[in-house]
């Protein structure tokens, strides 16, 4: 299944200049939704994660079904204010300001196998925060899976060193 004919391009959103890539064409579509979870999780399996990492909000659309095919847990990382526990929280920059991203303390055991899912990797602000959400957990990133990756925005290069499976590339 080519997966690209089913991402819907809109042009100069949310500002003049942006090519968007919506896979709101791709959720709403049965069979390309679940190729989508089955190639993931076959790409995915290699890494024997205990845990699969989502970040809000579409890192969970695709994160919880992964975790439940790969027979793991799901851990959400979520904006301030929205988890009701403790949590471990990074600030991390963007192109015009900050954000912040938070995860439960407890969320997982020191040293378990961590796999961070999302929809999409761009310059990889999102993720590099992430990883610094597992570090401080003290466990162990085993890899990436994203969707989509913009490659010309580099954010592969702010990633560690582990591997990244991209299912279509830009």
């Amino acid at each position: 299944m080519e997966l690209k004919n089913l991402i819907r391009e809109i042009p100069n959103f949310p500002k003049p200049g942006i090519l968007f890539r919506d896979i709101t064409t791709l959720l709403s579509n049965p069979d390309g939704l679940h190729y989508t979870i089955d190639i993931l999780t076959e790409k995915c399996s290699e890494f024997q994660p205990d845990y699969v990492v989502g970040m809000e909000s579409r890192g969970f659309i695709f994160g919880v079904p992964l975790a439940y095919q790969l027979n793991v847990g799901f851990i959400p990382v979520r904006k301030p204010g929205k988890l009701p526990a403790k949590v471990y929280s990074v600030t991390y920059d963007l192109e015009y300001g900050q954000d912040s991203l938070e995860m439960h303390q407890d969320a997982m055991p020191p040293g378990s196998r961590v796999l961070v899912i999302d929809d999409l990797l761009a310059t990889g602000g999102t993720a590099e925060a992430t990883v610094q959400l597992i570090e401080k957990a003290n466990c162990n990133l085993v890899g990436f899976g994203f969707v989509i990756e913009l490659k010309d925005l580099g954010g592969r290069q702010k990633l560690p060193k582990v591997p990244i499976i991209s299912l279509i590339e830009y």
